[in-house]
């Protein structure tokens, strides 16, 4: 490689993870393992379980390595978004019921502020759907984030926000087309792209 494994560049760690050589494997998650556990452990809140996810984290990356795309965002926010998910992923798993609709309001007001482990997750498309999110009438807001979130069914929001089951309907769509909207019109231009 040249440079000692400690100042390369992250991608190309990442790109040596695909040779199967130990000293870039061990090189690329000694950089990253802090930074993927505490995503981990802010989402799940538990030390072996956040180990788990980071190792899973670590797999995948291994895995899929030659779909890093840099147009897209950094290493280090490629691999804490596959944290995140994998992370979400085991809350909802081992949540046998989505959180309680009466504390939508305080998530979506934590969703408009931005805290650290936050910065650590948002790459600049899920900070952009963030501040779409927050820009949405409050009831908008609610009903995609239960549908979308928390996986819940339009019957199930009706319910849980006591309306009818067609103005959930409403709520859901005109929520997601207007974050469609907004998120097109926050969608860098690229070079060559109109």
């Amino acid at each position: 490689m040249g440079l000692p494994l400690g100042r390369a560049a992250d991608e190309t760690l990442l790109a040596g993870l695909t040779t199967g050589d130990p000293e870039i494997a061990v090189a690329f998650v000694r950089r990253f393992q802090r930074t993927v556990y505490g995503v981990a452990i802010a989402v799940v809140g538990d030390p072996q379980l956040a180990e788990d996810i980071a190792q899973q984290t670590f797999e995948r990356a291994w895995r899929h390595a030659q779909m890093y795309d840099s147009r897209r965002g950094s290493v280090k926010t490629w691999l804490t978004t596959i944290a995140h998910n994998l992370a979400i992923d085991t809350v909802r798993a081992r949540r046998s019921t989505p959180v309680a609709p009466e504390d939508l309001d305080a998530l979506l007001d934590i969703v408009g502020t931005e805290t650290p482990e936050q910065r650590v997750v948002a790459a600049e498309s899920a900070r952009r759907v963030r501040t779409a999110l927050a820009a949405l009438p409050r009831e908008q807001a609610r009903a995609l984030a239960m549908a979308g979130i928390y996986g819940m069914t339009a019957q199930q929001v009706a319910e849980s926000e006591h309306i009818p089951l067609g103005t959930a309907k409403t709520r859901i769509r005109a929520g997601m087309a207007k974050l469609r909207t907004a998120l097109a019109a926050a969608e860098p231009k690229r070079a060559g792209h109109e």
